[in-house]
């Protein structure tokens, strides 16, 4: 019987990503995204190829040159403070805030994840004392809960991610927690208990696989936001820090010259921010509406 169900659950599992992979290619908005990410992901890998200039080298004798605008064919989008060639410290800096994105919603999907699967699984006691744990995250601001945990364990990139990594853990264990329960109170999970499949074995086989599309669109989401918080926390000066081209501190070390007109120095990062920012939320609203059945109809 246990077989019967689990070759059922193949079928429709095979059927539901035909589905969903069908309707993410008609969504117009989720390939503009993916375009976006497959272009930053190949221009953090291939950085010291294309990169015109060493990233951290300084000439303080070309310093805050515009650039190619004002006929600066060498330094394409200008030079900053320290004389150091922003469209480098920009391809550069892709490396950084994908890393620092991808690995900081790792750290949360791993801590909310299991947070969420196991409140929502067992309820009781275990789900009284975990989301009780959350609301207290949820009672201070993300941005000031990364920098008071900064502060903790003290600056750096490593410390960001980690940091990031923590304030979305409740957010992600909420919604993992909804869907667990969605998912528990099913007929096959029934089924399985019946027939005496254990606790952890119910979980691995029949809960994670169901609420593991929710997952994956809610990670999908989050990185542009994280990449977001750590530019933020980079402009604190609590992210990386110098020589590292990060594009959030290259914010922060362009405030002093915006209103001397060297416009270029903060205009080019923002940029940056922006398109990584959308890339990821375009294709994650896709994905999310190409994996939900009652959003996918309306397409």
């Amino acid at each position: 019987m246990e077989e019967k169900i689990l070759e059922e659950e193949i079928e429709v599992h095979e059927t539901f990503l035909s589905d969903s992979l069908k309707s993410l290619k008609k969504n117009k908005s989720a390939i503009v995204g993916l375009v976006i990410i497959s272009i930053l992901v190949i221009t953090a890998i291939l950085a010291p190829a294309i990169s015109p200039h060493n990233p951290i080298e300084q000439d303080l004798y070309n310093n805050l040159k515009p650039g190619i605008w004002a006929g600066n064919t060498n330094n394409i989008l200008g030079t900053d403070e320290f004389g150091r060639d922003i469209l480098s410290r920009i391809i550069y800096g892709a490396r950084v805030s994908l890393t620092v994105g991808v690995i900081a919603v790792i750290i949360g999907v791993f801590l909310g994840g299991i947070a969420g699967i196991f409140s929502g699984f067992y309820g009781g006691w275990v789900d009284n004392l975990l989301m009780r744990l959350t609301d207290i995250m949820f009672a201070l601001p993300s941005i000031l809960l990364a920098i008071v945990i900064v502060s903790v364990l003290g600056r750096g990139l490593s410390k960001a991610m980690i940091a990031i990594g923590i304030t979305y853990a409740p957010q992600i264990a909420r919604v993992v927690r909804s869907e667990t329960i969605v998912v528990k109170n099913s007929e096959y999970i029934e089924a399985a208990k019946a027939i005496g499949s254990p606790n952890l074995r119910t979980l691995r086989v029949h809960v994670l696989p169901n609420v593991l599309s929710v997952i994956i669109v809610y990670t999908t989401l989050s990185i542009g936001s994280a990449i977001l918080d750590a530019a933020a926390l980079g402009f604190l000066g609590l992210g990386a820090q110098p020589p590292t081209p990060e594009w959030g501190a290259m914010l922060a070390n362009s405030n002093h010259y915006i209103t001397g007109g060297y416009w270029w120095l903060a205009t080019f990062p923002g940029i940056a921010i922006l398109i990584s920012v959308l890339g990821f939320n375009l294709f994650g609203d896709g994905l999310r509406d190409a994996i939900d059945p009652r959003l996918r109809k309306k397409l």
